[in-house]
């Protein structure tokens, strides 16, 4: 009973003060946001990447763009450059964000894109195209994982400035500790968060 009471203090706690302090820190509604796809993941998810079916692959960048380049390739995105970006690596199923708020203008290709998709979960994708129409950006954006960008209303293909949320800073692994509990794994928590 007292257990029960304090999870429920702490939730209030956290989602009416941390998360709007931290959401005013950041410059954004979404401060934090879990990542709850495959979709940026460079490996195969139940046998399949961008499309082809696997039965066996060795994770490395190397691997992972001679199944997905192509489709960055045509974009005029190459490896030398897509090896620059933040989360050259993607990320994982699980794994925490912490976005950045910031102004449409900001936005280069390659950088992690969270906006408003057609879920109540945003959409985290890397951002593979730009452009300024009538004084206002719009933004192409593609799951590394994915075959192609999400066509169709609210999807990937043309995103405006309204659905912005912000873009990737930070990646936290899943699993990994937030606080860590002793000395010894400071030093962990310290690599793992880096990008």
């Amino acid at each position: 009973m007292i257990l029960g009471m304090i999870i429920f203090i702490l939730f209030l706690i956290i989602y009416f003060i941390v998360y709007p302090v931290l959401g005013l820190i950041f410059q954004t509604t979404h401060p934090i946001v879990a990542v709850v796809s495959e979709s940026m993941e460079h490996s195969p998810s139940n046998q399949i990447l961008c499309g082809e079916e696997f039965t066996d692959f060795k994770d490395s960048f190397e691997n992972y763009w001679s199944v997905c380049g192509s489709w960055y390739q045509e974009q005029n995105i190459f490896p030398e450059q897509f090896q620059t970006f933040p989360f050259a690596n993607g990320f994982n199923k699980g794994d925490l964000v912490i976005v950045w708020g910031t102004k449409p203008k900001n936005l280069e290709i390659g950088d992690v894109l969270i906006f408003k998709g057609s879920k109540p979960q945003p959409i985290i994708h890397r951002i593979t195209n730009r452009w300024l129409e009538n004084n206002h950006y719009f933004f192409q954006t593609k799951g590394d994982h994915n075959q192609d960008s999400i066509a169709g209303f609210l999807g990937e293909t043309s995103i405006s400035e309204q659905r912005v949320l912000g873009k990737g800073l930070l990646r936290i692994p899943s699993g990994m500790p937030i606080f860590p509990t002793s000395c010894s794994t400071a030093p962990q928590a310290i690599k793992f968060l880096s990008v």
